[in-house]
């Protein structure tokens, strides 16, 4: 294999949601650009967008700062996923939905909930940002958080109550809480020690 060799990844995003990823003036663009070391060349009338670069890491991650702005994320918190330890879960509601429209309007609204206070609940037990965007959710956060906020929002599409997933939340972020407090005495003690 060249090392000097480009790759690339072919994305479609939707065509409403191209001006945002372009950004006032190309800013957006150019600072994905900048942060990936990857090129950006983007098909606005079909929202195709390919990513072209060496470093396969900013490749990657350029990938999925497009998937998520295409998902809906603001570019600010599409931009977290430059973070090693974050990352970017994408549900198809569809899967369960299938083609049925109300199915697809009552699962969304189960998420969301009265007021966005559903979505706003499971982003703040689990220090995730959530879009609720066409047939998807997609979800933002720390490796453990946006899997936890995954199995919550799963268990909200299979129709379990609002207050059991809460409940499970709770308890569960609680405990990555204690077990981060617990790694971050043990890497000081180690520290002082060593």
């Amino acid at each position: 294999m060249q090392p000097d060799m480009d790759y690339f990844y072919d994305l479609k995003i939707p065509k409403e949601r191209v001006a945002v990823l372009i950004g006032k003036d190309g800013e957006i663009k150019k600072q994905i650009e900048k942060e990936t070391h990857a090129r950006i060349v983007i098909d606005s009338k079909e929202g195709d967008v390919r990513v072209i670069g060496r470093e396969p890491v900013g490749l990657l991650s350029a990938r999925e700062i497009i998937k998520a702005i295409g998902r809906g994320f603001n570019p600010e918190f599409a931009m977290l996923l430059l973070k090693q330890d974050y990352c970017l879960e994408i549900i198809n509601i569809s899967d369960t939905a299938g083609k049925s429209k109300k199915k697809l309007m009552r699962i969304r609204g189960r998420i969301i909930g009265e007021d966005g206070k559903s979505r706003k609940t499971i982003e703040d037990l689990t220090e995730t940002s959530i879009s609720v965007y066409g047939k998807t959710v997609s979800i933002i956060g720390k490796h453990l958080n946006a899997d936890l906020a995954r199995k919550a929002v799963e268990s909200l599409i299979s129709g379990a109550k609002h207050s059991a997933v809460y409940r499970r939340l709770e308890k569960k972020s609680k405990e990555l809480k204690i077990s981060a407090l617990d790694q971050d005495v043990f890497k000081e003690t180690n520290d002082q020690n060593g």
